[in-house]
């Protein structure tokens, strides 16, 4: 990022092209476990006033029964996603009866696993392989992580702006290619610099004791029910939660498309000696999808993704190497309890920007010295993020976290710049200098603030947490307007038609389609 990111903004300024630049289009996936009134998680089916989950357009679950996925269509301002995303929690609630939507990252109170209901798609063979799959990560990673809950936040330039830049470039590659190593490049940035947004934006230090029930960690004690790490920043994002610990061997390759597609490809064709000792399917149940090292691509957890809207019946990988590279998936994004959606328009702007500085920075590869400063730089950020004197990994050695993060910054604030210019406004370098306070005061960060909160209130982690709920409750469900409620429950009902359908309709076994489906 730090070498050629000016030049590439000039260029495209005095090519006339910088308004290119805030036509971004952006997504958001976000998750939310049910609770119950006592902050445990819920045991209820899916709400049938919020449709098929399998069918649904808009709402879904992700791993549990009780873990809600809402997912809002692509749009063309952060402001449209957020009021989207708004319009969703509000009509959600309308739904949930007597229980509320958790506001955090990590989970409410479970007292076990067996707590934890398996999501339910209905008796189609693809509501089954979906079902099938949540079994294997049970017994491949335990139920617990996959309570965690986070905001992926789908990120892509317009479609004019490829041609455009290409043309500055002189490149003569096909435009598909030429799109796909764009996106390319900004993943790789982005697994240099994206440490910066789990410092800025990690909101998970503290976590319920059960979640850590029965296992070893050094995590401390900050009351009799909730752990914390006193510097964290994302305890989600640490080997507690969503970390490639257990898949550390798979050696997955982010330099370009065809690396990227053939190491995954592999990944999802080899056998694995520990999940062959599983079983696919004993005494007449299902554990898993097959015995190979991934059972399908999402099973590997990155916090960042190249992504392709799939056609029906179309493999993830398949549609990268087809059609190449749509969007891109950021991944390490926490769910803000102190924020009523999670996240905010300053935050999505900031990410857009850093996105865009990530797309237009250095283009040379990551090779395996940069892949481990990379891993490092993660684990103390996560761990100890905030922590005074922290130094961090750089091309020129150790450095202090001050002196990397404002090195970022800097050229960040080049790229917001251009994109204020362009919309006449001052959104973005705002988003940026608010940026800049948490660097020189950590204790800005949402990381610090929810640990004040918490030691403020008195409360356990839990109980802090419910009681944000519901008072983010009381903040949204009264702006769900009647467009909104008609539209989704048209979608619901048109959902569960859809699934009923599915089902109704002739299919061959579960164990001959899913055979089709692990040979492709």
């Amino acid at each position: 990022m730090l070498a050629t990111l000016e030049q590439q903004l000039d260029r495209l300024t005095r090519a006339g092209q910088a308004d290119l630049l805030i036509r971004t289009r952006q997504g958001i996936e976000k998750e939310g476990l049910r609770a119950t009134a006592d902050a445990a998680i819920s045991q209820t089916p899916h709400p049938r006033g919020l449709g098929s989950t399998l069918t649904h357009d808009f709402i879904t679950t992700d791993y549990s029964e009780a873990l809600l996925e809402f997912i809002t269509p692509v749009q063309n301002s952060p402001a449209e996603a957020l009021d989207f995303l708004t319009q969703l929690h509000a009509f959600s609630f309308e739904q949930l009866g007597d229980e509320e939507l958790w506001c955090a990252s990590m989970p409410c109170e479970i007292p076990s696993e067996e707590a934890i209901p398996i999501a339910e798609y209905g008796s189609s063979n693809v509501g089954r392989l979906k079902h099938v799959y949540r079994q294997g990560l049970k017994y491949r990673y335990g139920k617990m992580m996959q309570t965690i809950a986070g905001i992926h936040y789908n990120f892509s330039m317009p479609d004019e702006f490829w041609p455009a830049w290409q043309q500055l470039e002189g490149n003569t590659d096909s435009l598909q290619a030429f799109r796909s190593a764009g996106y390319f490049r900004l993943i790789r940035n982005f697994r240099r610099y994206g440490w910066l947004l789990l410092y800025l934006f990690g909101a998970s230090p503290a976590l319920s004791a059960s979640f850590m029930s029965g296992r070893q960690h050094s995590l401390e004690q900050l009351d009799a029910d909730t752990l914390y790490l006193p510097y964290a920043t994302s305890l989600r994002m640490s080997d507690l939660g969503y970390s490639n610990k257990a898949q550390a061997d798979l050696n997955i390759c982010f330099n370009h498309l065809d690396s990227y597609a053939d190491s995954l490809h592999k990944a999802i064709h080899t056998s694995h000696p520990a999940y062959e000792e599983i079983g696919v399917e004993v005494n007449g149940h299902y554990r898993q999808l097959n015995t190979n090292v991934l059972q399908i691509e999402n099973e590997y957890y990155s916090d960042v993704r190249p992504k392709r809207v799939t056609e029906s019946g179309e493999k993830p990988v398949h549609a990268l190497m087809h059609r190449g590279v749509e969007y891109v998936e950021v991944r390490n994004t926490d769910i803000n309890p102190l924020l009523p959606l999670g996240i905010d328009e300053s935050q999505s702007r900031f990410i857009n920007a850093f996105l865009i500085s990530c797309l237009l920075g250095r283009a040379d590869d990551l090779d395996d010295q940069e892949c481990q400063r990379v891993t490092e730089n993660h684990s103390r950020i996560v761990n100890r993020g905030r922590e005074p004197g922290l130094t961090l990994f750089s091309c020129e050695g150790e450095v202090s976290r001050e002196t990397l993060a404002e090195k970022i910054l800097d050229q960040v604030a080049k790229t917001a710049d251009i994109l204020d210019a362009a919309e006449g406004s001052s959104a973005h370098t705002d988003a940026v200098a608010a940026q800049r306070d948490k660097i020189a005061n950590p204790s800005l960060t949402p990381s610090a603030q929810v640990l004040a909160a918490l030691r403020e209130s008195g409360l356990s982690h839990s109980e802090w947490v419910l009681q944000l709920s519901r008072q983010h409750r009381e903040t949204l469900q009264p702006q769900l307007t009647a467009e909104a409620r008609e539209r989704f429950t048209r979608a619901a009902a048109e959902s569960l038609q859809a699934q009923a359908a599915l089902e109704q309709a002739e299919q061959p076994a579960f164990a001959d389609f899913l055979a089709d489906y692990v040979a492709s």
